[in-house]
């Protein structure tokens, strides 16, 4: 069996490189995974790629097969899609999801990968982890039958947030973002869509994932009273100020944080592993390939990366495809 591979490392703040790699035999509760696909998640991704995890939250931004620290070197990612070629006789040939970085091939303990659903596509696959942030996102928000619901921020994230929501019934559900391109991915999820000058108030709940000071003034100015903002973003070493004056303490809001590295407190009973099961299983709607905005082949990803990270290639997410003989 080939024991070579290629990884996307940063080598260094802003620059990007595809180092080989010799893969180890094994263990006989080990998997071999050839990559199908994996995805860049731009937000944070992209914040690593340009250096900006605060020293503070190094250990908590750690992925989990990261190699390296932060700034750089080191290889991150965890979006990926492969096709299990040695390992537990169950797990053989089966397209499964893992929290790998980018890679051509990669050994991990069998625990480590979650079979793919057939309902679902393996290039839509790569979507499991945010689609699984969004689900925890919900069970944080416990949104309600005929709840009046704003997602602002139409990133990948918000995204997939908005389109669970879309299943919610009797729910008024608008994504809100300054870009109108993203109407077009609001009426492929089956949501409402408006720019923040002209989004609908009143709400109940607002999901702010637009890691942007404007967004969540905005979010807030959106709420009716004793309303809710569920706070998805991720600053980085940014500072973020917000008008807690004015109405805010009169108006009784709240502010509350959630975050996928925990499962929701609401949850309790469930566990990472039934989290990304559920998450699988919610992809077998087509309507969440309008997520994926662009895709490249694994080599060009030095070149993509940067342009990605400018704001060149507006992606919501961007799929990387592996070829056959990788």
């Amino acid at each position: 069996m080939n024991r070579a591979a290629r990884a996307f490392w940063i080598g260094s703040p802003g620059r990007g490189e595809v180092r080989d790699v010799v893969l180890p035999d094994p263990a006989k509760d080990e998997v071999v995974v050839r990559s199908l696909y994996s995805g860049v998640s731009r937000g944070t991704e992209t914040l690593v790629f340009r250096g900006g995890v605060p020293e503070n939250q190094h250990a908590v931004m750690r992925a989990p097969f990261q190699e390296g620290d932060f700034p750089a070197p080191v290889k991150y990612g965890y979006l990926n899609v492969g096709l299990v070629e040695e390992g537990p006789a169950d797990l053989v040939g089966r397209t499964v999801f893992c929290l790998y970085p980018h890679q051509t091939r990669y050994v991990v303990p069998a625990t480590a990968v979650t079979p793919v659903p057939d309902s679902v596509p393996a290039a839509r696959a790569v979507l499991a982890g945010t689609v699984e942030t969004a689900v925890n996102a919900l069970w944080d928000a416990r949104p309600l039958v005929g709840d009046r619901i704003a997602v602002v921020g139409g990133g990948m994230v918000g995204c997939s947030v908005a389109a669970l929501l879309a299943r919610f019934p009797g729910v008024r559900v608008q994504l809100v973002d300054a870009d109108p391109a993203r109407a077009e991915v609001a009426e492929a999820l089956g949501v409402g869509f408006a720019s923040p000058a002209d989004a609908l108030g009143d709400c109940d709940l607002v999901v702010h994932a637009s890691a942007t000071e404007q967004g969540l003034t905005r979010s807030l100015e959106l709420l009716t009273a004793e309303g809710t903002v569920l706070e998805l973003s991720w600053y980085g070493d940014r500072q973020v100020s917000l008008p807690l004056g004015e109405a805010f303490h009169s108006r009784r809001l709240v502010i509350r944080s959630s975050q996928v590295g925990t499962v929701s407190p609401a949850r309790a009973n469930r566990s990472y592993a039934d989290r990304l099961a559920l998450a699988l299983e919610l992809l077998a709607d087509p309507a969440l390939d309008a997520l994926v905005t662009g895709e490249s082949a694994f080599e060009e990803l030095p070149e993509v990366m940067p342009r990605l990270a400018s704001g060149e290639i507006p992606a919501l997410c961007h799929r990387v495809r592996y070829s056959a003989s990788a």
